[in-house]
């Protein structure tokens, strides 16, 4: 059974944000916390929370999950609204500047595999 989560609004580009998901993509949960943890990258610390909260769902919903076998089977991000900001530029003219941000979707699976 899938298990989701998401993160609305996440204050960073969807290009960035989609290296940092790359990592993770496929990967058993307990590995794939290990390396976001270890991952220099902004986008990473928010990618953790919500994969523990990912882990937490499934917890919550399935009374007999294993989390050991769970994995990540889904991870995207779409870009989000963007926040517009102007800043004064030489000879009264504004430049305008845009604030990104994303939504990330994650869906955890168990792995079909030995009892």
């Amino acid at each position: 059974m899938v298990t989701t989560a998401r993160l609305r609004y996440l204050r960073g580009s969807a290009q960035k944000v989609r290296l940092v998901a790359d990592l993770i993509r496929g990967r058993n949960v307990n590995d794939a916390v290990h390396i976001l943890e270890t991952t220099p990258k902004a986008a990473a610390r928010p990618l953790v929370k919500l994969l523990k909260s990912a882990i937490a769902n499934a917890e919550h919903s399935r009374e007999a999950v294993d989390v050991d076998r769970l994995f990540v089977r889904e991870i995207f991000v779409d870009g989000g609204p963007s926040l517009k900001r102007i800043r004064p530029a030489p000879m009264g003219r504004a430049f305008r500047i845009l604030r990104r941000t994303s939504h990330v979707t994650i869906k955890l699976d168990t792995q079909k595999g030995e009892n």
